[in-house]
């Protein structure tokens, strides 16, 4: 019996697993690495970190597994997070998170042109995509920048340490790089047009669409691995986005929505509209032929983690409590509001310079009413971005909701009553594994196709039904929300302004455990 191997590289830990060939999970492992806050709005990490995290997860998958031999493998990453690296792909400096919004002014920037391919992107490429990123490091450290021999995404720099293959997924080269994979291919005038006429050299030269193969792992890293097998590795993408394969596939209507540490919105489409309050539509991302729609959240559970642990100094075990508690609140009967903008806003509004708030503290506030009110928030920024979609033209007909808000009851409660639609709520924990183990199926040629092999994986569902009771409260919490966006706008924009914060200390260090826990401490950028 040959196996697939699933790598999901995450924002605070490598998850990996183990299937059989239909579909059976064999073993599960993962392995932490800190991330670096060094300022407001910036967010890094090693590399290194994360390659070390991949082998002792993967090793220890394996041998849960039983070590069977590996027949494909295949890569998620967070996206875009960016590394910066030599020659011989030793890193120059820390990556550059997927959350990272040092880049805002050249996100800005790129919303003047009028280039054809950024119809792609609603007008624009967001703050956190590898082209700002990259604008932002050739002006801001130019010598780094013209020592870099690549500039590339996490999923990419994995696919080389396994196979010393330098290839792009088409998933991300199209919905970060502006990549036309209708004929155009990299916009090197638009590269020159944002300063950066030679991004092309730093990219991988050869992209593969999802699902494609690439080359098989090295023998000398099959060894470090602990796997045999011809351990063919596919071509996979961004996380979040590949959840569709693992929903039983993608079809109109149908919406993967991933809430963990943040929440993205997927789905395709058959033909394109062009609302600029999405991300996309994306041309053949996923599947050739069709289109692919994305929406977000910059932080959801993240916020949620912040105001239990951080503000509220609710270690972790006894958040559960805390959860209780504020679950036992009506809502909206608290008096408060809170913005879940902490780094910025993904979609509707585009907005990397908007800041969270809580609004409407006093003196006898309780914890469980700030969290009950940071729980509504996240849940109002949910709904903000499938209003986006609807409104736009994007059909929203099944949602599907997989992640870490399936172990927040109240969270995943709180979000089916704030949308007012059901929600099918997804047994299993990590979709991205699944649609990585599609992937690899579909690379080493156990199935004919994504669809052949998505078909094979859906998971079990659980619906959600939303409970009416509160209906009016949530409304008039929601329309608040809406408004104490508009409201802040302008004071957020003046407080996130560049220079307020330049000579500033570094901030902390978050550090996840190979158990997944998390904890800070005082640390440089490494």
């Amino acid at each position: 019996m040959t196996a697939l191997l699933a790598i999901d590289l995450g924002t605070e830990s490598a998850r990996v697993a183990v299937y059989s060939a239909d579909g059976e999970e064999l073993g599960r492992s993962q392995s932490g690495y800190p991330t670096s806050f060094p300022h407001p709005g910036r967010a890094e990490q090693n590399p290194e970190d994360w390659w070390r995290a991949v082998v002792t997860a993967t090793r220890a998958a394996v041998a849960e597994a039983g070590a069977p031999p590996v027949a494909g493998v295949a890569v998620a990453t967070t996206a875009s997070t960016v590394a910066v690296l030599d020659g011989d792909g030793r890193p120059l400096r820390p990556a550059l998170l997927w959350m990272d919004s040092r880049a805002s002014a050249e996100s800005e920037l790129t919303a003047r042109s009028s280039h054809p391919v950024l119809r792609y992107s609603g007008g624009s490429d967001a703050v956190e995509w590898l082209v700002p990123k990259a604008m932002w490091l050739a002006r801001e450290e130019p010598d780094v920048y013209r020592a870099a021999r690549r500039v590339t995404e996490a999923v990419d720099y994995l696919v080389w340490r396994l196979t010393g293959e330098w290839t792009g997924s088409r998933m991300n080269a199209v919905c970060k790089w502006n990549y036309d994979p209708r004929g155009g291919g990299l916009p090197d005038d638009l590269y020159a047009e944002f300063g950066v006429p030679d991004l092309r050299d730093r990219l991988p030269e050869r992209i593969v669409p999802v699902g494609g193969a690439v080359a098989p792992v090295r023998a000398a890293v099959r060894d470090e691995l602990g796997i045999t097998g011809a351990a063919m590795v596919a071509a996979g993408g961004i996380d979040a986005h590949l959840s569709l394969l693992a929903v039983g596939g993608a079809r109109p209507g149908r919406v993967s929505v991933v809430s963990g540490t943040s929440t993205a919105f997927v789905t395709e489409i058959d033909e394109p509209v062009f609302p600029p309050t999405v991300w996309g539509p994306y041309p053949d991302a996923l599947t050739t032929g069709r289109w692919l729609v994305e929406g977000g959240q910059v932080t959801s559970g993240s916020v949620l983690t912040w105001a239990g642990e951080q503000l509220l100094g609710t270690p972790r075990a006894h958040l559960a409590g805390l959860i209780e508690e504020a679950a036992a609140l009506p809502p909206c009967s608290h008096g408060l509001m809170v913005l879940d903008y902490f780094m910025g806003n993904r979609t509707p509004l585009r907005d990397p310079r908007l800041r969270g708030a809580v609004l409407g503290l006093t003196l006898g506030s309780r914890p469980a009413e700030v969290y009950r009110a940071a729980v509504e928030g996240v849940a109002y920024g949910t709904r903000q971005v499938l209003e986006s979609f609807v409104d736009g033209g994007v059909p929203v007909d099944e949602v599907y909701v997989s992640g870490g808000i399936r172990h927040n009851p109240l969270w995943l409660r709180t979000t089916a009553d704030v949308l007012g639609r059901p929600l099918r709520l997804v047994a299993d924990d990590n979709l991205t594994l699944r649609a990585c183990a599609v992937t690899a199926a579909t690379g080493c040629g156990q199935a004919a196709s994504l669809t052949e092999a998505a078909a094979g994986f859906a998971p079990r569902v659980r619906i959600v039904e939303p409970d009416t009771a509160h209906r009016d409260a949530l409304e008039q919490g929601y329309a608040d929300y809406r408004a104490a966006t508009d409201a802040t706008r302008p004071l957020a924009h003046r407080l996130s302004a560049p220079g307020r914060w330049e000579g500033s200390a570094p901030r902390a260090t978050a550090h996840a455990a190979d158990v997944g826990a998390r904890r800070v401490r005082d640390h440089r950028p490494v």
